[in-house]
C-alpha cells in the first residue's frame, strides 16, 4: 500500500518503520519540515517530505499527532481522495490539549472525523509506545498482542487490519466509530497489552462515566513519578499501573 504518516512522535515514527519493513510505500511527514524526520524512520525506507505531500497519492494516511493539533490538519486532508483510508491514532489528554477541546461525553474520533469532514479509522490509539516498539509478534505467536481497530466502511477497517497485522499485533474488529470510546484513555483496554482471547472483555467492561476519572488519576501517578510530563515512564511500569487503574 501506499501510505502517508503525519506525526513522527513515539507512535508515529515506528508506524512508518514497520510498514517500511514490510514493503509499503511509506512517506512520513510532520510539522517541523523534511529535514526533521527522525534517521530510523528513513533508515526503514520511508521518504521524509512535507504534510502537504505526505497527503498526496496514498491509499492510507495515518495521522499520529495531538487531538489539538486535528483541526489545523483540515485544509490538508481535503485533498485526500475519497477512497483513501484515514487512520486516527490520537487519544485526548485535557491537560495536554485543552479542558474545553471536546464537548462533554463526545466520540473522541467522531470529533475527529467531524473536524476532517471524512470518515476515519481508530487504532494504534490504545498501546504504549514501548510496547509498540518492541513487543510485536509475527502471527499466530503465543502471547501476541491484540489491538481494537473500529471503522464505519469495510474497505477502512480491511486495511486498517492488514496494517496492524503488519505492524506485528493481532486486529480485533471493536465496531463502528461510535463505539470506539471503547478504546478510549481510562478503559480496559487501554495500555494493558490484553490478546486477542482477553481484549473482547476488556472492550465490553468499558465504562464512559468512570474512563475520565481514571484517566486523569493515572495521570497525575504518572507525572507525580516522572516529575516531567513529557517523558515516557518504563514500559512495564505503565502496564502495570493501567491494569491495576483501568481494569
Amino acid at each position: 500500500m501506499r501510505i502517508g504518516v503525519i506525526g513522527t512522535g513515539h507512535i508515529g515514527r515506528t508506524l512508518a518503520q514497520r510498514f517500511s519493513e514490510h514493503g509499503h510505500e511509506v512517506k512520513a511527514a510532520n510539522s517541523r519540515g523534511p529535514e526533521t524526520i527522525p534517521p530510523e524512520v528513513t533508515e526503514a525506507g520511508a521518504h521524509p517530505v512535507t504534510v502537504a505531500e505526505a497527503v498526496q497519492d496514498v491509499d492510507v494516511l495515518v495521522l499520529s499527532v495531538p487531538l489539538s493539533a486535528v483541526p489545523a490538519l483540515a485544509p490538508v486532508v481535503s485533498s485526500l481522495p475519497e477512497a483513501a483510508t484515514l487512520i486516527d491514532t490520537s487519544n485526548y489528554y485535557p491537560q495536554r490539549d485543552g479542558q474545553d477541546l471536546l464537548p462533554p461525553n463526545q466520540v473522541e474520533s467522531e470529533w475527529v472525523a467531524s473536524q476532517l469532514g471524512r470518515p476515519v479509522v481508530k487504532a494504534w490509539n490504545c498501546i504504549g509506545s514501548g510496547s509498540l516498539a518492541h513487543k510485536g509478534l509475527p502471527s499466530g505467536s503465543p502471547g501476541r498482542i491484540a489491538l481494537p481497530v473500529a471503522a464505519d466502511r469495510p474497505q477502512d477497517r480491511e486495511r486498517a487490519t492488514a496494517l496492524m497485522e503488519d505492524s506485528g499485533f493481532d486486529a480485533y474488529d471493536a465496531g463502528p466509530i461510535s463505539q470506539s470510546w471503547r478504546q478510549q484513555p481510562g478503559n480496559p483496554c487501554y495500555c494493558t497489552d490484553l490478546t486477542l482471547g482477553e481484549l473482547p472483555a476488556a472492550l465490553e467492561a468499558a465504562d464512559a462515566e468512570r474512563a475520565p476519572r481514571r484517566r486523569d488519576l493515572a495521570v497525575a501517578v504518572i507525572r507525580e513519578r516522572m516529575g516531567d510530563p513529557r517523558t515516557n515512564p518504563d514500559p512495564d511500569w505503565a502496564i502495570r499501573l493501567s491494569r491495576l487503574i483501568y481494569q
